[in-house]
C-alpha cells in the first residue's frame, strides 16, 4: 500500500479525504501541530510539525510516496486585518517551503505532490459567459496574489523530479463545514437569503468530488500543473440559494435579498469575495478523464440534504 503524507489533514477537506484514502487502502500520515488525543489505526498515523518554528518529522516524510498539502488559514474566518491577511499568505507559502526544503535536504521517495490552491487566483468575470481557464494570469488583487505565491512556493519540488499538481478549489459544498451550512442556515426560518443582486456566478464543487479529484491526481501520472477543482455547471448565487431552499422547504420559503451595504458592514473587505462573480471552467480536469458524481447543484444539494 502506498503511503500519503497529508498536511492540513485535520481540517474540513482533509478529514473527508482521509476517509476516501483509507477506503482505497492507502496508508495515511497526518502532519499535526499536536499529537495529543490523536487516535491512530492500522492505516492512519500522526506526525508532528510546526511551520512557524520550521520543524517537521523527517522520518515521517521519508516514509511517504506522495504528499497532499492542504494547509492554510481560513479566508473568511476572521476580519481581514493586515496581520490576518499576512497570516492567510504565510500559512500557505511557509508550509509549502518547509515541505520542499525538507525534501531537498533529506533522502526521500516522494513521487507526487498535490497542493491545494483556490479560484481566488482569478478575478471578477469580465466577459459574460466566458469562463476562466488555467492559463489565465493571476488577478492583481489580494487573493489572486496569495494564490500566485502559494503555487510558486510548491513548484521548486519539480526540480527534485517530483510531479506537482495544484487544484484551484472553488466554493466547497459539504455537510458540516465550508460554505454550505451558511447558505442553508436561513432556510430553517423559511428564508432564501440571496446575497446582493444574486447575479454573481458561484463556481462550486461537492466535497466528495473534490476529494476524489485529489486521489485522481495522485493516481494519474500524466497530470501536472494547475487544474480548476470546480463542478462543470456553475450557477448564480440566487440559483444556488433557491435550490437549497426548495430542497429543504419545497415551495414554502421567502426569497430575501441581503443588501450589498449590509454585507460590507458585516464582512468588510471579505465582502468582495462574497459578491464577486467568477465563472471557472472544469474542462481541463474533465479532459484528463475525471467524471463528476455531482455535476449539477441540484444533485449536490439533494445528496447533502438526504445524507444528513
Amino acid at each position: 500500500m502506498a503511503t500519503v503524507l497529508i498536511a492540513g489533514g485535520t481540517g474540513f477537506i482533509g478529514s473527508i479525504l482521509i476517509k476516501q484514502l483509507v477506503a482505497k487502502h492507502y496508508n495515511v500520515i497526518v502532519l499535526t501541530r499536536s499529537l495529543n488525543n490523536k487516535k491512530e489505526s492500522t492505516q492512519i498515523s500522526y506526525a508532528k510539525w510546526d511551520v512557524q518554528k520550521g520543524e517537521i518529522d523527517v522520518a515521517a516524510m521519508q516514509k511517504a510516496d506522495a504528499i497532499i498539502q492542504l494547509t492554510g488559514a481560513g479566508v473568511v474566518d476572521k476580519k481581514w486585518t493586515e496581520a490576518y491577511k499576512k497570516e492567510i499568505e504565510t500559512s500557505r507559502t511557509k508550509s509549502c517551503q518547509l515541505i520542499v526544503d525538507t525534501l531537498k535536504n533529506n533522502t526521500q521517495q516522494v513521487k507526487t505532490i498535490v497542493c491545494a490552491s483556490a479560484i481566488g487566483w482569478y478575478g471578477q468575470d469580465e466577459v459574460l459567459g466566458k469562463a476562466f481557464v488555467e492559463t489565465d494570469p493571476a488577478d492583481e488583487g489580494f487573493l489572486g496574489q496569495v494564490c500566485k505565491k502559494w503555487e510558486e512556493s510548491i513548484e521548486p519540488a519539480i526540480e527534485l523530479g517530483i510531479r506537482v499538481c495544484k487544484l484551484r478549489t472553488g466554493i466547497v459544498l459539504g455537510h458540516k463545514a465550508g460554505a454550505y451550512p451558511e447558505f442553508a442556515k436561513p432556510t430553517k426560518f423559511g428564508i432564501a437569503a440571496i446575497l446582493g443582486t444574486g447575479k454573481q456566478i458561484v463556481s462550486w464543487i461537492h466535497i466528495d468530488d473534490l476529494c476524489r479529484q485529489y486521489i485522481y491526481a495522485l493516481e494519474n501520472n500524466n497530470m501536472q500543473g494547475s487544474y480548476n477543482a470546480v463542478a462543470p455547471v456553475p450557477v448564480t448565487n440566487a440559483v444556488l440559494t433557491k435550490t437549497i431552499a426548495q430542497t429543504v422547504r419545497g415551495k414554502f420559503y421567502l426569497p430575501i435579498h441581503v443588501p450589498v451595504f449590509v454585507l460590507k458592514l458585516m464582512l468588510g473587505q471579505r465582502s468582495i469575495e462574497i459578491l464577486k462573480s467568477t465563472t471557472v471552467s472544469a474542462v481541463k480536469i474533465k479532459s484528463e478523464g475525471f467524471t463528476f458524481i455531482y455535476p449539477t447543484v441540484e444533485a449536490a444539494v439533494k445528496e447533502l440534504e438526504t445524507s444528513k
